[in-house]
């Protein structure tokens, strides 16, 4: 899906500044010939728990499954705050112009997720975390 896809709820229920901070970054990505597909963006808080319970099955342990997946109370895709994208060249381009946008990458494990800090238009994205268990908004 696209990042206006208004008819997906993963990119509909997007916090709109988010929305609209990808919707421009899009537009002004695809004069560079790059399009941005979204792999994941909004979750419901089931959706959220169901990928948990399989990190969990995958990785072996809670602990390494936080890593890579949070919990429903934690996420920031369940309060429509980030948004993974899906290819090679939208992460690259973000990487390099997202900034502009207020669009960060936060997780060094992480090139495809994207949150919205809009001090970064003037300042620049705040450093990685390593992953996710780093993160002091994912401690519970």
């Amino acid at each position: 899906m696209t990042v206006f896809d208004d008819e997906n709820p993963a990119v509909a229920n997007l916090d709109p500044d988010l929305l609209g901070a990808l919707r421009q970054a899009a537009t002004d990505a695809a004069d560079d010939g790059v399009e941005f597909y979204v792999n994941s963006g909004w979750r419901s808080p089931e959706y959220q728990d169901q990928l948990l319970r399989e990190a969990i099955s995958e990785y072996g342990s809670e602990k390494e499954a936080a890593r890579w997946v949070a919990t429903a109370d934690t996420s920031p895709h369940v309060s429509g705050d980030a948004v993974d994208m899906g290819s090679f060249d939208a992460t690259a381009w973000l990487s390099e112009h997202g900034a502009e946008y207020g669009l960060c990458q936060i997780y060094s494990n992480e090139s495809w997720h994207y949150e919205l800090h809009a001090e970064a238009i003037d300042r620049g994205c705040p450093p990685m975390y390593a992953d996710p268990t780093h993160d002091p908004r994912m401690q519970q």
